[in-house]
């Protein structure tokens, strides 16, 4: 399975950006595909993820209000709409996805499960 990525870019403080994620495959219905972000000298965390089968989502809670996560299971592609963006959301913005976990898993501690990954894209927000 293989993800691309794409919407990373500069935005102004309170701006907007829509990332998509692409998987070019999934051998089962079933699958979790979220994002995950890293900051320069910052550990890995989860922002956001969503389940195929009943959309069952997760937030970081310094995303939540601001962030909509949502998803394409025809397309194999999900969507992070990112509105009301702040400095402290700069960073590289990975797509991720798993055939066994769930949303629930959509953490800094269960990231390393996570069995693909895209290339990343960045992110910056400044004036």
């Amino acid at each position: 399975v293989q993800l691309v990525e794409s919407g990373g870019g500069l935005v102004q403080p309170r701006g907007s950006l829509r990332l998509s994620c692409a998987a070019s495959a999934f051998t089962s219905d079933y699958f979790v595909m979220g994002w995950f972000r890293q900051a320069p000298g910052r550990e890995r965390e989860g922002v956001s993820c969503i389940d195929s089968s009943d959309g069952g989502t997760y937030y970081s809670p310094s995303v939540k209000g601001r962030f909509t996560i949502s998803r394409d299971n025809a397309k194999n592609t999900v969507y992070l709409q990112m509105n009301g963006l702040k400095p402290e959301d700069t960073a590289v913005y990975y797509c991720a996805a798993d055939l066994v976990l769930d949303h629930t898993y959509c953490t800094s501690t269960y990231y390393p499960h996570f069995s693909f990954w895209g290339q990343g894209t960045p992110v910056t927000v400044s004036s």
